[in-house]
């Protein structure tokens, strides 16, 4: 479980605008290792913007963001990229698949893309499908797999390279009803293992079902925050 004394995730003070809209209005929030945060709210409230700030893909107009001790506004463009490949993982409502790669190929190239050889990353990519329950789909390209079935591949493919954080934006937000437990299920197995997790979600079944603290927004700030009572 979290480890109290380490710190994954520091946002002071953030600010985000896109022009006259602000997106993220001075927020703060610590993560701690081992943490499942869901992070709660309306839509357009900057939920994803939040995830973004966290995963370095866009830059706060002020405020600091740190991971794992990085201040990434110190990393230049193709620091940020190094620092996504090894130390985020990333799963989105609509899986973002490569349609022309078959599902274990998907996995490896994340590893791949950080100088992995290829035999060892398809050796990895193999394990965590198996771990996951679909091995057996491996050699499959996306467009025959079922919403569940996708969604298990992009999270295998997240966790390729052992991230600190693994970040979901509404993960179970294109599935039906059976696909989307299926997801949560894996999700709380991940969070059980001592993964840090950081769910953006409008589901409070699975905010209540996987995380330890529910962080609440609206209009860009942190209106709230609970902890959720939570037994291994």
């Amino acid at each position: 479980m979290a480890n109290e004394s380490q710190t994954v995730v520091r946002l002071d003070a953030v600010c985000k605008h896109y022009g006259e809209t602000v997106a993220l209005d001075g927020v703060s929030l610590e993560i701690q290792a081992g943490e499942a945060v869901a992070v709660m709210g309306p839509s357009g409230c900057g939920k994803s913007t939040l995830l973004n700030m966290i995963a370095g893909l866009d830059r706060p107009t002020s405020g600091t963001v740190t991971v794992r001790g990085e201040d990434l506004g110190r990393l230049d463009e193709r620091g940020l990229a190094l620092f996504r490949r090894r130390g985020i993982g990333m799963v989105f409502q609509f899986f973002n698949l490569l349609d022309d790669l078959p599902a274990l190929d998907n996995v490896a190239l994340a590893a791949q893309l950080t100088g992995t050889p290829a035999a060892h990353a398809r050796r990895r990519a193999l394990e965590l499908l198996d771990e996951l329950g679909i091995a057996g789909r491996a050699q499959l390209y996306p467009a025959v797999l079922s919403g569940g079935e996708r969604q298990r591949v992009a999270v295998a493919r997240a966790l390729m390279n052992r991230p600190a954080v693994l970040l979901a934006d509404e993960p179970t937000g294109a599935l039906d009803s059976q696909n989307g437990e299926q997801v949560m299920d894996l999700l709380l197995d991940l969070h059980q293992i001592g993964q840090t997790l950081v769910l953006v979600t409008h589901d409070r079944q699975l905010a209540e079902r996987c995380a330890t603290r529910v962080v609440e927004l609206a209009d860009g700030r942190v209106t709230g925050e609970r902890d959720l009572e939570w037994t291994p």
